[in-house]
């Protein structure tokens, strides 16, 4: 039995074929999320690399900002929902996890069974999301791929302070204009992020094992910095940005199995 998850993120679309819930034989990434043709594009490109169409998928759960629009889904699901699934079948008993979207920041709490118990999300504020490095990254002059790198070059942390992205970059601006560093200037930001991020996983309460999902959790200086705030060792996967499409995938798995439960139930009835 084949499934279809699609993360329809403010960003980027991710997309995941499993087969029978628990294997994933597909997975693409759009660099364009909802209101675009990122969907589109992460679809034919999962079914390239399946190498069939959508009439041997059995299933198709949609997530994310962009879920209400996938006219080829079965069901929708939410993001919250989504992420702790993913986040239980990447690493078994997480009880927390930090998941760094395109314009939000989200910390679920979990009781290492894969159940949701409580979250917290920063939607409102660009600040500390990737949306904010990739800003910081075009002021820079730098690729938001390169970040990491860079920023691990610094001799000494240069202070940002504002809350606001559009303050944190005109401080961008004039720590430039005062000759500091590039690398510097990096290192600066990536722990004003990870201070800003580590504030709002202590209000859900932090208990390990801790994991860090989401296109920022490949920036290991942020990492590095959350991990230090938090004093709590953090897990990363290379599957991370493709957490909440995994969680679709299973949830589709789950949604069709009991359709078929149903259906056999139904026929048994009626005989």
């Amino acid at each position: 039995m084949f499934t279809m998850g699609v993360d329809i993120g403010s960003s980027a679309s991710k997309c995941i074929i499993m087969k029978n819930g628990d294997t994933i034989v597909a997975k693409s990434l759009a660099s364009v999320g909802a209101g675009t043709s990122g969907p589109e594009k992460a679809i034919n490109e999962v079914l390239r690399q399946f190498g069939g169409d959508l009439s041997q998928i059995s299933w198709i759960c949609a997530t994310g900002y962009g879920r209400n629009s996938l006219k080829e889904a079965n069901k929708e699901v939410s993001e919250l929902s989504c992420h702790a699934k993913g986040a239980h079948f990447l690493f078994p008993g997480v009880k927390t996890v930090i998941d760094i979207g395109g314009q939000d920041v989200k910390a679920l709490h979990m009781d290492g069974a894969g159940r949701l118990l409580n979250f917290v999300m920063n939607d409102k504020c660009a600040a500390g999301t990737g949306r904010f490095l990739d800003v910081m990254s075009r002021v820079l002059e730098t690729k938001i791929s390169d970040l990491a790198q860079e920023g691990a070059k610094s001799t000494k942390k240069v202070t940002i302070s504002s809350t606001c992205t559009v303050f944190s970059e005109s401080e961008v601006i004039s720590h430039l204009a005062n000759n500091e560093t590039i690398p510097d200037v990096i290192n600066g930001i990536h722990c004003s992020v990870a201070s800003r991020i580590a504030g709002l996983a202590k209000r859900v309460g932090v208990e390990a094992p801790v994991v860090m999902t989401g296109g920022v959790a490949s920036n290991f200086e942020v990492v590095r910095y959350v991990s230090e705030e938090l004093n709590a060792s953090i897990a990363t996967s290379p599957l991370s940005q493709y957490n909440g499409a995994i969680g679709a995938a299973i949830y589709a798995f789950e949604a069709y199995r009991h359709q078929l439960e149903d259906d056999a139930l139904t026929i048994g009835t009626s005989k």
